[in-house]
């Protein structure tokens, strides 16, 4: 790429927020034609390094090249006129509005709406995509890896020179990935220039052509993907080694604490299966099998239809989630941590607290003394990056902050059954790490913890039993010495295990 001239160059750049340095001195440059990984611990900065380049924030230094010219700060305005699109973590879709309707948003197709042209400009967009996608569907009635095709599409009906993907495969299942990866690769032949953020360092290595890694602000380095591997790459990332993906587990796993009897509810039928004390339960299945459907019911956000819960050998009759955390000991860690995990607007404390006002106050008064204590012991048992508890919202926290937040709120319940659901999602690996030794504390510490996950690597990694659904049923159960991702998908697939 030396004597190519890049299609968007970044030199210097310095963003400073109140007692918070994410950006110092960063440059970094980016082909066409070429998928440029950038990676880093959560907090490293590169959501604030994506929004100074679509114009969502002014930059306090350095400047930005795209097309030849050059600006101190981007606008979002600028930006789309250079072809610069950026796809976030979070969808930017109108759920009442069809495929087509989305795509074609803001587009002027003459004098009125013309809603058999945005049909045949999405339809041929998603010919060359080689996907099925009817341009008519509603989003609301498309799967997350269909709605982030339809984000892609968005994108590409404008001409897009340069295309950030921001964790982009994270609701993905494996199907949608590999469709994905391909459209990437499309857009690649055609000298679109990528820029792709993922943790998922198994999709850097597949996908990228180079890696830049930012640490606490700072740009580390820039390197041939085909020259590093995983090792070297999580040292830039964290600054140290990392001899082990999972840390070493010493629980004793004892008596059932939790049990589903023929549990039906929320579209999931007739489950059965035990959790034990000091045991992680791994939870599989494709997206949509009925994991986290049935764990809201266990939770009590959801309606039972019928079956039975018991908890510590005794029957439960849980109608609320605040039953389920007060009487039963039971917490849930939501997949979904902006809509159902955490108060965004509201301070880190407030978010930590929120579960046991009731259990710190009096006469209506709570106790601020322990209030802050609280926060402060699980905001450090998180290792969360802020400057101040009290005072930073969690909207302006990082992806991976805000899980944290999320699970120091559940945590703080002090239960005896905690169900993660896609607990490492958007999480860095150095973060990762710190999440799975807390899942071992718990473990030690006699608790029992249910994990679901899409992530096969932290699946057989940190379970010590998985049990795997298919098609809103219980399909299998797998001990660890029969551990294997041919037999997790094939449960997964055909709703049980191949006979020999």
């Amino acid at each position: 790429m030396e004597n190519m001239q890049p299609t968007l160059s970044l030199k210097g750049i310095r963003k400073v927020f109140p007692g918070v340095v994410a950006l110092n001195n960063v440059s970094i440059d980016f082909y066409p034609g070429e998928v440029h990984a950038l990676i880093g611990e959560n907090g490293a900065g590169k959501s604030t390094f994506i929004k100074t380049i679509t114009g969502a924030h002014a930059p306090d230094g350095g400047t930005i090249t795209v097309d030849g010219q050059t600006y101190n700060a981007m606008t979002p305005a600028i930006a789309r006129s250079h072809g610069i699109e950026c796809i976030y973590q979070e969808f930017n879709l109108i759920d009442v509005l069809s495929a087509a309707e989305n795509i074609c948003y803001g587009e002027k197709l003459g004098k009125f709406v013309n809603q058999k042209k945005m049909n045949e400009i999405a339809q041929k967009i998603f010919d060359d995509f080689g996907v099925d996608i009817n341009p008519k569907t509603m989003v609301r009635d498309l799967t997350p890896g269909h709605m982030q095709i339809v984000e892609i599409a968005k994108s590409v009906s404008k001409e897009c020179k340069v295309l950030i993907l921001d964790e982009p495969t994270a609701p993905l299942s494996i199907a949608e990935v590999e469709i994905l990866f391909r459209i990437v690769n499309q857009l690649r032949e055609k000298g679109v220039a990528i820029i792709f953020i993922s943790h998922r360092l198994d999709e850097v290595f597949e996908l990228t052509d180079r890696i830049s890694i930012l640490r606490d602000g700072e740009y580390i380095t820039t390197i041939m993907t085909k020259d590093t591997n995983r090792a070297e790459l999580i040292k830039y990332m964290v600054g140290r080694e990392m001899t082990a993906t999972f840390p070493p587990r010493n629980a004793q796993i004892g008596d059932v604490m939790l049990e589903l009897k023929n549990l039906t509810g929320n579209g999931v039928k007739n489950i059965s299966l035990k959790a034990r004390q000091g045991e992680i339960l791994g939870v599989s299945g494709l997206v949509g099998a009925g994991r986290t459907e049935i764990f809201k019911v266990v939770f009590g956000a959801e309606k039972k239809q019928w079956g039975d819960v018991y908890v510590k050998g005794e029957l439960a009759h849980i109608s609320s989630p605040r039953e389920a955390m007060h009487k039963y000991g039971i917490c849930l860690i939501p997949e979904d941590r902006k809509r159902e995990g955490c108060f965004l607007s509201e301070t880190i404390s407030w978010n930590i607290v929120y579960n046991v006002l009731g259990r710190i106050s009096k006469s209506g008064f709570v106790n601020r003394k322990k209030e802050a204590e609280i926060a402060d012991y699980y905001g450090k048992a998180m290792r969360i990056k802020a400057p101040n508890l009290d005072a930073t919202k969690v909207m302006t926290l990082s992806g991976g902050n805000q899980q944290k937040v999320v699970i120091g709120k559940a945590l703080a319940t002090q239960s005896d059954i905690v169900i993660f659901d896609e607990p490492t999602r958007g999480i860095d690996v150095g973060a990762k790490y710190e999440i799975y030794e807390l899942m071992n504390q718990m473990c030690e510490q006699g608790k029992c913890v249910i994990m679901i996950t899409s992530d096969m690597e932290e699946l057989l990694g940190m379970s010590d039993r998985i049990v795997v659904f298919g098609e809103r049923c219980l399909a299998g159960e797998l001990e660890k010495n029969e551990f294997s991702q041919e037999k997790i998908l094939d449960m997964a697939s055909t709703g049980g295990p191949k006979e020999d």
